[in-house]
């Protein structure tokens, strides 16, 4: 069997570290389609981000302009009770005055369009003077909060209570009320101002909303005052169990943040809100997160669409890359083999797949170095079929081709180390270069030769055996740097040529014993 040998022109599989091109095409192209996706989300994401900032600033604004409207409002109506409130504590309000102060309240109504009326009650709740000609006597409201409110409390501020149904004439009002006193300090009765909670409403319909939007005017406590879009069945009803107006009462005077609305169960609005500096009071205003982001959700419809069609173009070309690839490494491996192919017709001989003349001479010079590097032993077998001439001569040159692969099937079984190499060194001649083996090991590896040929029962008609021999001549010596290749081969052949003129059939030692070349013969 061949043994390893140094060519400058092949270099041994894996010597040289090749760039793994597929799997870095594909680490390549992922990475930069991940990229691009990255990039997208961080873009989307600030866009997005952008435009909650935009609609938390807009939601400021509007809540600060709603909480300006509101505080107006309530001040104007706290003035002229405030006003009223003096002159009935110094004046009374009995039987004589009662006529002009029905025409006082009456001016003031008119001269304020948020005011639904005015209203003076006795300390018993009855109705005393109302902003109406008609003076309606019904029950009188000593059951209204804000009427049991200033009975119990001893506090002359405003006081701003629930929405309620005006007994007038049953319109929706916010009572904004003061607390009456004699000279004395004990309670005289309650001066009341209604507020249209229709004025609200038409106040918040002047601004844009979106169809989700939500504003609303509250108590501090979360009580609903005003709301839009309105709803009766939540007018006056505690909504400090809303996530809005926890988040007003535990924040500072303003605030905002993305919250689920209980009242109608819209999922993310935009709410923002803001303190009245003056009055119990709480202003909240909210944009539904669809509508802050329907912009946004255009704008990241056509990127991702870009980016995707870029990627799928990428992805593409990618794979158009990655099959040029494959067939490249397909060709290339056949190169590879074409070339493993070639290099075995280079070095064997292709009728019987010994090693042939150039390997042969490859391996001697890898052998004589390493030989003499380690000082160790190298012999060499020449062997040549007998009478192969005859044997063309009677069987043809198509048997003889078969006897020269029979023969070459004989070295290969014989040859059992990997550094044994069989040859055909020419015609009917064969060698075997034996490393780190001495004299005796090629005689005995020769004479196993020679016996398995016989053993082969070849028929010759030509030779005197009338089978097929073969002869053999064998040399060994250990090699160092002043010897010749050349001479190492003519020895071993003149071993040969000695077998062959001895007889045949035959192995022939030459040695060098005592600085004489002597020759042994072996025809067992």
């Amino acid at each position: 069997m061949p043994i390893p040998t140094y060519d400058p022109f092949h270099l041994p599989a894996g010597a040289l570290k090749r760039l793994p091109l597929l799997k870095a095409a594909v680490t390549f192209i992922a990475a930069v389609c991940l990229c691009l996706c990255g990039l997208l989300y961080l873009q989307v994401e600030q866009s997005r981000r952008h435009d909650l900032e935009s609609a938390r600033i807009a939601s400021a604004t509007l809540t600060r302009a709603m909480a300006q409207q509101a505080q107006d409002t309530f001040l104007q109506a706290d003035l002229v009770l405030a006003s009223l409130a003096d002159w009935i504590q110094i004046d009374g309000f009995g039987p004589a005055v009662q006529q002009r102060l029905q025409q006082t309240f009456a001016r003031r109504v008119q001269s304020l369009e948020q005011l639904h009326g005015l209203f003076l009650f006795d300390k018993q709740g009855h109705w005393v003077i109302t902003s109406f000609d008609d003076l309606h006597r019904g029950a009188g409201v000593a059951d209204r909060d804000y009427f049991l409110f200033h009975q119990q409390n001893a506090s002359l501020i405003a006081h701003i209570g629930p929405a309620i149904r005006s007994r007038q004439n049953g319109e929706w009002i916010i009572p904004v009320s003061r607390r009456l006193n004699d000279r004395d300090g004990n309670f005289q009765g309650v001066l009341m101002a209604g507020i249209k909670m229709s004025y609200f409403d038409r106040f918040f319909k002047s601004f844009s909303l979106d169809e989700q939007g939500e504003m609303a005017l509250a108590l501090s406590d979360g009580t609903l005052l005003a709301r839009r879009p309105f709803d009766e069945a939540r007018i006056g009803r505690p909504l400090a169990e809303e996530h809005i107006y926890n988040h007003a009462l535990d924040g500072g005077m303003s605030g905002d943040g993305i919250i689920r609305s209980a009242i109608d169960g819209v999922v993310g609005r935009l709410y923002g809100h803001q303190h009245l500096q003056a009055y119990p009071l709480v202003v909240t205003a909210a944009m539904s997160e669809e509508s802050i982001l329907v912009g946004w959700h255009d704008r990241a419809f056509q990127s991702s669409l870009i980016v995707g069609l870029v990627v799928l173009g990428i992805c593409m070309f990618g794979w158009v890359f990655v099959r040029q690839v494959r067939n490249s490494e397909k060709i290339e491996a056949d190169l590879r083999k074409a070339q493993e192919a070639l290099e075995l017709i280079a070095t064997h001989d292709s009728l019987t797949g010994l090693a042939n003349r150039r390997l042969f001479e490859r391996a001697l010079d890898i052998e004589f170095g390493r030989g003499a590097r380690q000082r160790s032993p190298l012999s060499l077998i020449m062997l040549d079929i007998d009478f192969f001439k005859r044997y063309n001569d009677a069987y043809g040159h198509v048997a003889g081709d078969h006897c020269l692969a029979e023969v070459a099937k004989v070295l290969k079984s014989c040859c059992h180390r990997k550094a044994d190499l069989a040859v055909r060194y020419g015609g009917e001649e064969f060698a075997v270069l034996l490393p780190d083996t001495n004299l005796s090991g090629a005689m005995a590896l020769a004479e196993q030769i020679r016996r398995s040929v016989i053993d082969k029962h070849i028929t010759h008609s030509g030779s005197p055996t009338g089978y097929l021999t073969v002869s053999l001549g064998c040399y060994a010596f250990v090699p160092s740097s002043l010897d010749s290749i050349e001479v190492f081969i003519q020895r071993a052949d003149a071993a040969l040529y000695q077998a062959k003129h001895s007889g045949r059939n035959r192995v022939a030692v030459l040695s060098t014993e005592g600085g004489l070349d002597t020759l042994a013969r072996s025809d067992r």
